[in-house]
């Protein structure tokens, strides 16, 4: 198996700091995954028809959750992604997209991978997140989709919200649970997370002095997630 990283933000940098596996990027190699698609070629192979890697891990992302840049988010978290598969299912290589808990806004608490998601009223962050999580998952079955979310460590911030809860956790915790679902050939939805926790909780394990403080009235309150598929693949008690 040989693995190719796209980006090299805080996920996509923790993910070869762990493996060592290859990684292109906007800074390094000019790679946009807005392109053409078909210009993906010179990224991915050494020559004409010879595919350097089975795996492209996609880490790049519009992150800015609640940015009103509807074009922005569409083409990089939407329009690149939709576009790539393509080129990948010709040359039959596997993606790993990374998705978020953010999808699970107006669930029930501890969502499943095939609890119905409804994003009416959510912000387009959250829409083309599942807009695309829902054609992977329909279209192109050589996927791995992980739901999850991540802090750096040790927690930056000042504050942190003590009202909403979730299953996220440090960068270095969320990277190696991913690492192990791609190293067992996961396919298919996977909720990635450890035990429930607010925002806050999780800052006190690496800043004793983070003040505690109510998330703004437009954030989801509860993304928490049903981790037992996660659980039984990974063979975690």
């Amino acid at each position: 198996m040989s693995v190719v990283v796209l980006g090299d933000g805080l996920l996509g940098s923790e993910l070869v700091r762990q493996t060592g596996w290859d990684y292109i990027s906007r800074r390094k190699d000019g790679f946009d995954i807005t392109d053409d698609p078909w210009a993906f070629k010179k990224f991915f192979e050494e020559a004409p028809g010879s595919i350097k890697y089975s795996v492209v891990v996609n880490c790049i992302a519009n992150t800015d959750t609640y940015s009103e840049d509807i074009s922005s988010i569409r083409r990089t978290n939407f329009s690149g992604p939709f576009n790539l598969v393509p080129y990948l299912d010709k040359n039959n290589i596997k993606l790993v997209q990374i998705s978020s808990d953010y999808v699970y806004t107006n669930s029930e608490p501890f969502a499943k991978e095939d609890s119905i998601i409804d994003t009416k009223g959510t912000n387009v962050y959250t829409f083309y997140k599942e807009a695309l999580d829902k054609y992977l998952n329909e279209y192109y079955p050589n996927t791995l989709i992980c739901r999850c979310s991540f802090k750096p460590r040790p927690f930056p911030y000042e504050k942190a919200w003590d009202d909403l809860i979730g299953n996220f956790d440090y960068i270095d915790v969320i990277t190696g649970l991913i690492i192990r679902l791609i190293d067992k050939d996961a396919k298919g939805i996977f909720n990635i997370g450890t035990e429930v926790k607010s925002i806050y909780d999780l800052a006190k394990q690496t800043r004793l002095d983070v003040i505690p403080v109510h998330s703004p009235s437009y954030t989801p309150k509860d993304i928490t997630m049903d981790l037992t598929k996660l659980k039984n693949f990974l063979n975690i008690t």
